[in-house]
């Protein structure tokens, strides 16, 4: 495959710096996440090393997801809710930290969510957007600007993993991931390429 498939972090937020769990919350970026995407466009036209626009530009309906994507320059074809970030429920808004104190040895990757998703949801999603990803792919590159861990689940998915394996794959703000194959298995060409590197 000559083409590949981008996932694009959202730039920082106020929760993502002190390390909130921000699902469906609709938070703005900070004046740093900003620069961020403004340098994140920048890194993926780089990566990209073309100047054609890519095939498709998804993103997640959050305003941090839509605000990095107009920020690094790209021309959203869609939004979808498949891209939002995991529901995490109940605990929404609340660090891990704190969930630890009611839970013991908590994370995201290993325990349930109260009155949100589960992890068989998250990756129900991951795999929907992929299906959709594939029948593009072969006219040409295509760009996914989300979140953190339903990210990580997806480049799991990509990869034939389960969900929980997405603890493996970093992921921060504004964040760029290049995923591709080689001669016909999936791979990850890039991980975590930073706004500033390139």
């Amino acid at each position: 495959m000559s083409t590949h498939l981008y996932l694009l972090r959202h730039g920082q937020t106020e929760w993502s710096e002190s390390g909130r769990h921000t699902g469906r919350t609709d938070i703005e970026l900070t004046p740093e996440g900003e620069q961020q995407a403004r340098r994140a466009g920048a890194t993926l036209a780089r990566l990209r090393g073309t100047d054609q626009a890519p095939a498709l530009v998804l993103t997640s309906p959050r305003q941090r997801a839509t605000r990095t994507a107009a920020l690094a320059g790209l021309e959203v074809s869609a939004t979808t809710e498949d891209l939002a970030e995991w529901d995490y429920g109940d605990y929404e808004g609340i660090t891990t930290p704190q969930i630890r104190e009611r839970v013991a040895g908590w994370t995201v990757w290993s325990h349930p969510m109260p009155n949100g998703e589960s992890h068989a949801e998250v990756q129900d999603r991951a795999r929907k957007v992929l299906g959709e990803v594939r029948k593009i792919l072969p006219g040409g590159d295509v760009v996914l600007v989300g979140h953190g861990h339903f990210s990580r689940v997806l480049i799991a998915a990509w990869l034939g993993l389960a969900p929980d394996q997405g603890v493996h794959f970093g992921l921060d703000p504004a964040g760029i991931c290049q995923l591709g194959d080689e001669r016909g298995d999936p791979q990850v060409r890039r991980l975590n390429v930073p706004a500033w590197e390139m």
